[in-house]
């Protein structure tokens, strides 16, 4: 028979787009596979799929209702109806559409036998699969979780298999037993590490999933085995490079990548930046001159040459760096209409391009080309009020004292979020600070302690001021707190143990802390710093020279090299002195330690 659809009936379901939906043909997902035909006498009749090209009168009907159901708030009966229409015409979309309602319903029982049911009708069908996959983990069913994931490995593709199996890792990251999480992927993955087809992939999860458990040895030993294996392949040093934080040993994995010939870049600028957040900026920018080198193209990686170069206080290759970078930028705005490039997201790019600008204007600012430094940040007039970016207007204004006019501009930054009153105050004590305007900025801080008195980020910019104060005792007690509240805070045990190195006091007390401070940040030029100065304090020249030389190596920092200098100068190796404080001048000449340790050891440079 015909189906008419009464008039008034058609136009509200056209208008509610629900009529055009319905009258889709129900045939299974195109990415499907069909199950395997029974050869039984009468199978083929049973067997045979019965959702029709078109929908008829009956099926018709029974979507509608579904729908209807569902629009009128009961989900309950949607979902029974359209898993009872999935059943009968054996139809993926329907069984996915059923699913999908119990799921909105926050049903995750019911969610669960819909997917079941998909399965069961459709045993090599991927995409129920991935469904039940997908359900079983937010319903945190890991002992049900076994047999689909094998079974989701098998059904992919040869070509996609490897990527499947890689991924497997990350579904169960941050699980709350990771134990149990692990002994779940060791059963799916140690099967397919024995199978030469899927050793390497399998091998790589199996690491990624010990790290992910806090059993870093273990993951090391197997990323090491694949790179043995294959020392051209990217994944183990990918691996490493997310687990030499607690793992030093990771980096010679990481290393040994980077020395083959077709290493790729992207690894090397992942290793790049791991040596920038470390401050070991030296090797960073080495790192990334190389990657420049493969990719000159890459405006991502001038950016971060650009970036880590301010960092290290080079001023020309940081300029240079960041203004490659935006003219890649620029480019690619007028070819494709999208800010950024091929390897960055929009948003992504437009915040680098802020920074970028931010940081033009920074260096311009340093070198007292105030005009220059107002310039870089032209194009971001017209934009909503960044905190960033009227910090970086302010500091302008306040280097040419007008100081009142720049924190009204950072008082007047709308506070949209919760944070942002916070953000502001630190923001004008830390102006105050640049300025050495240390009275106002206590006051600021001492506001900022009143109404947020457990914010350690407080408390440790206010006892920085104490200390330029004289006020020490206080400035001790706010470190000890920060240290109470944060036993992890490497910088107010630095902080604390510099602060009694200098004023020649407690100095085994001082060499704990800052110990400590080096265990919580490894590597960190300016802690290794303090613990140098420390040992200088104590009469070990010695190792404070072996200390300083690798600090400012990692680092050739202005406050680094003057205390290189000094311990140089006391050694009676003055013509090297001289030199690291020439090279510390022309870094920042206004440097407050530098011009003091000049002044003090009466030096003429």
């Amino acid at each position: 028979m015909t189906f008419t659809t009464p008039r008034h009936l058609r136009a509200a379901l056209l208008g509610s787009g629900l009529l055009a939906a319905l009258m889709l043909p129900l045939t299974a997902p195109a990415q499907s596979q069909p199950a395997a035909k029974d050869t039984k006498p009468g199978a083929e009749a049973a067997e045979a799929p019965t959702n029709p090209s078109r929908l008829d009168a009956p099926l018709f009907y029974q979507l509608l209702i579904g729908e209807l159901e569902l629009r009128q708030g009961e989900p309950a009966t949607a979902y029974a109806v359209m898993l009872d229409a999935a059943r009968r015409t054996k139809d993926e979309t329907l069984y996915e559409r059923a699913m999908e309602i119990a799921l909105r319903a926050q049903a995750g029982n019911e969610a669960l036998n819909a997917a079941t049911a998909w399965r069961q009708a459709h045993p090599a069908s991927l995409p129920a699969v991935r469904a039940q996959v997908r359900i079983l983990l937010a319903l945190n069913r890991l002992p049900a979780l076994g047999e689909p994931l094998r079974k989701l490995v098998e059904l992919t593709p040869d070509a996609e298999r490897p990527d499947a199996i890689s991924a497997l890792p990350r579904l169960l990251r941050g699980h709350p037993e990771p134990r149990a999480a692990l002994q779940l992927l060791q059963s799916v993955l140690i099967p397919l590490a024995e199978n030469n087809a899927t050793r390497t992939p399998a091998q790589l999860a199996l690491a990624r999933a010990l790290m992910q458990a806090g059993q870093n040895a273990p993951a090391l030993a197997l990323a090491r085995d694949v790179a043995a294996r294959q020392p051209d392949a990217p994944g183990p040093a990918l691996l490493a490079l997310e687990m030499v934080q607690d793992t030093p040993d990771a980096e010679a994995v990481v290393l040994n990548y980077l020395a083959q010939p077709k290493a790729e870049p992207l690894v090397r600028q992942g290793y790049a930046q791991w040596l920038a957040a470390r401050q070991r900026h030296g090797p960073a920018m080495t790192q990334l001159r190389q990657v420049l080198q493969a990719l000159p193209e890459s405006a991502s990686a001038w950016f971060q040459l650009g970036a880590v170069a301010v960092e290290a206080q080079d001023r020309a290759q940081a300029a240079n760096a960041l203004k490659r970078f935006l003219e890649l930028d620029d480019a690619q705005r007028k070819t494709t209409g999208t800010p950024g490039t091929a390897d960055e997201q929009p948003r992504g790019a437009d915040n680098m391009r802020t920074r970028a600008l931010l940081l033009l204007s920074q260096l311009a600012t340093e070198q007292g080309d105030y005009a220059a430094a107002q310039k870089w940040l032209q194009p971001l007039d017209g934009q909503p009020p960044r905190l960033d970016v009227q910090s970086r207007r302010a500091l302008i204004l306040a280097r040419q004292g007008r100081v009142d006019q720049a924190r009204a501009l950072l008082q007047a930054v709308p506070e949209a979020r919760p944070g942002d009153a916070l953000s502001k105050l630190l923001a004008e004590a830390q102006l105050l600070r640049t300025v050495e305007r240390w009275r106002d900025a206590r006051g600021v801080l001492t506001q900022a302690l009143e109404r947020f008195p457990q914010e350690t980020d407080v408390l440790y910019e206010l006892a920085l001021v104490l200390e330029r104060l004289g006020q020490h005792q206080d400035m001790e007690r706010h470190l000890r707190r920060i240290i109470e509240l944060r036993p992890d805070h490497p910088h107010a045990h630095n902080a604390l143990g510099y602060s009694l190195a200098e004023r020649g006091i407690r100095l085994e007390e001082a060499h704990a802390l800052v110990e400590r401070a080096l265990e919580l940040s490894p590597g960190d030029p300016y802690i290794t710093d303090s613990l140098a100065w420390v040992a200088f304090r104590q009469g070990r020249l010695d190792r404070a020279v072996e200390l300083l030389r690798g600090a400012y190596s990692a680092r050739p920092d202005t406050e680094i090299g003057a205390h290189l200098g000094e311990v140089l100068w006391t050694l009676g190796q003055r013509d090297e002195a001289r030199r690291v404080w020439r090279e510390s001048r022309e870094r920042d000449g206004r440097n407050k330690v530098l011009r003091e340790t000049l002044s003090r050891l009466k030096v003429d440079l």
